[in-house]
């Protein structure tokens, strides 16, 4: 089994998750454990192809064995998420364009149907929930700059969930489940035409994380 991973740094690891089933493993998996059987059963998909996925996830050091016992006659695998794994700018950078697809498709779907069903079921009408859009004109300089902000805030956010979770596990304070979404990125042709080349925003509250469990 390869070492745990948090830093994705080389290519060839980001490639083996560029698989829509494996990313959408990794989204249950951060959220609780659960055995192949249980997965496939959520993702509607045949046990022996489910299975094969996990391994491989597990042989990559992205989740581990936290389980193993006997139900029925037959032992029960129980697996979790290692840690949220995040891919370096510069692995980013060498992947092939169908690679980067694919792992974009795979996140982009998490991220509609984890918000689709908390819009349905009114899990965003906390008042300190946010949704954000803004579209902003930046040079080179000022795209990295918020690039490393977004970045940064990420890596505090982290913190901020371990504190949390030692005061959970003190019996401090009640679970509040909560999604979180960070995006930057260029923004679409069309988009840039309706704003007229002008920087331009929007902010509210509002009813409000799902993965992007892989981060970039």
């Amino acid at each position: 089994m390869s070492k745990p991973i948090t830093e994705i740094d080389d290519p060839r690891l980001v490639k083996a998750l560029a698989h829509p089933l494996r990313i959408r493993i990794l989204g249950i998996l951060e959220q609780r454990s659960a055995t192949p059987k249980e997965l496939a059963e959520i993702l509607d998909v045949q046990l022996e192809n489910l299975s094969y996925h996990v391994r491989t996830l597990r042989d990559f050091g992205f989740i581990k064995l936290e389980r193993r016992r006997m139900v029925k006659g037959a032992v029960e695998h129980r697996y979790g998420m290692v840690a949220r794994p995040r891919i370096t700018a510069d692995v980013w950078q060498q992947l092939p364009a169908m690679v980067r697809e694919a792992l974009d498709a795979a996140s982009l779907d998490q991220i509609w149907d984890v918000v689709t069903r908390a819009a349905t079921q009114d899990k965003m009408s906390r008042p300190d929930s946010h949704m954000a859009r803004r579209v902003a004109r930046l040079d080179e300089q000022g795209f990295a700059e918020m690039s490393k902000v977004v970045g940064e805030t990420v890596d505090k956010l982290v913190e901020i969930e371990k504190q949390s979770a030692q005061r959970l596990r003190k019996h401090e304070s009640a679970e509040v489940p909560t999604v979180l979404v960070a995006m930057l990125f260029d923004a679409p042709d069309d988009d840039s035409a309706d704003n007229g080349g002008r920087a331009a925003g929007a902010a509210h509250r509002s009813r409000r994380r799902a993965p992007a469990n892989i981060g970039k």
